[in-house]
């Protein structure tokens, strides 16, 4: 295994642990809010990293790719709608809608032996794109926006868009970039790198600077 990949899995995985041990620390105080799921969520993601990290090597590529695709990805996926959609536009119908739309590209699946390319992947981050759009309408219309270091939904909205929406073509067009554009590949996993901290780390900030509502 590459060197810079191993030294960027144990950045990532410490960046995770923290974010996994910020959530525990202010559960207590969100154990009457909605926001205590997000807790156990950032924990649930370091402990699923954490198992892989350490026991990849026991498993073949086909299930470890297997694993991501058709559960570690799609629960990720699941409670961001659940997040986005139930909890902070309060639409249970567009929660549901956005739930069945990607359960059916689950199955859908294709294996890539070097990363995980999906088309659940594509859906789920169009799906994505969506509920970020109106998350930002409402905190526009009810000038949540102005108050935008008070509200987790901030922090946790520039985190998305970066990750998600931001690696969208690096995973929807992989084989294209490795195959004929090398720089462009090599700028993108530099992004998806630097992305991939930032998100936790803006997950930190929401526990930090961002306040919870109860219902």
């Amino acid at each position: 295994m590459h060197k810079y990949y191993i030294e960027f899995i144990d950045v990532l995985l410490w960046i995770e642990f923290f974010a996994a041990l910020t959530g525990i620390f202010y559960f207590r105080s969100l154990k009457n809010s909605y926001w205590k799921w997000f807790s156990i969520y950032l924990v649930l993601i370091f402990i699923q990293e954490f198992f892989w990290f350490l026991f990849s090597d026991h498993f073949s590529p086909t299930i470890k790719h297997g694993y991501f695709g058709v559960f570690g990805i799609p629960v990720q996926f699941i409670f961001l709608f659940w997040l986005y959609a139930f909890k902070s536009l309060k639409n249970k119908k567009l929660f549901l809608i956005c739930t069945l739309i990607y359960g059916i590209t689950i199955p859908l699946y294709i294996e890539k032996i070097s990363v995980i390319l999906s088309v659940n992947y594509a859906v789920g981050t169009t799906i994505i794109m969506i509920l970020v759009l109106l998350e930002f309408i409402k905190q526009i219309r009810n000038d949540e926006i102005v108050r935008f270091k008070e509200n987790k939904m901030f922090y946790i909205n520039i985190g998305v868009i970066l990750f998600y929406i931001g690696t969208y073509p690096f995973f929807a067009f992989y084989e294209t970039f490795f195959n004929n554009y090398v720089d462009l590949y090599n700028a993108y996993v530099l992004y998806f790198r630097i992305s991939s901290f930032l998100i936790y780390l803006l997950y930190i900030a929401s526990f930090v600077w961002g306040k919870h509502r109860i219902s």
